[in-house]
């Protein structure tokens, strides 16, 4: 599959031979309800951003993960299904990350957010987590 794979502060990831894209967050972030966040997930050297999409899932204790949303580029991206508008993706280039913008923040937005990054011309296999 073309996926590649999430990765999180308490996940490790393994994933066949090929040389793979570490992707980082951020431990965490506080702010205030009706604040805006922004969560930053951003590739190793070596890998760009501009050539990969963002997928955003977020995940509440004893839920699965719930897609959120993929960001390419303003023309080239997809809200999931009941996600509301507030959450929004972008890319920062000269950070080289994926970003999450969370606006009106509210308390039920409190949860795990994982980042995955997708190259459509790129195949890995023999994935563990």
């Amino acid at each position: 599959l073309p996926w590649i794979l999430p990765q999180h502060p308490r996940v490790s990831v393994f994933a066949g031979s090929l040389s793979q894209p570490v992707l980082t967050q951020p431990p965490s972030l506080s702010a205030s309800p009706g604040a805006s966040g922004r969560l930053t997930c951003t590739l190793s050297t070596g890998f760009s951003v501009h050539s990969n999409t963002i997928c955003w899932y977020q995940q509440k204790p004893g839920s699965p993960p719930w897609y959120l949303l993929r960001y390419n580029s303003d023309s080239d991206k997809n809200q999931g299904s009941g996600v509301p508008s507030r959450f929004s993706g972008s890319k920062d280039a000269s950070a080289n990350a994926g970003i999450l913008h969370i606006s009106g923040l509210q308390p039920e937005d409190e949860a795990d957010y994982y980042c995955m990054i997708w190259n459509s011309d790129v195949s890995y296999s023999d994935t563990h987590i």
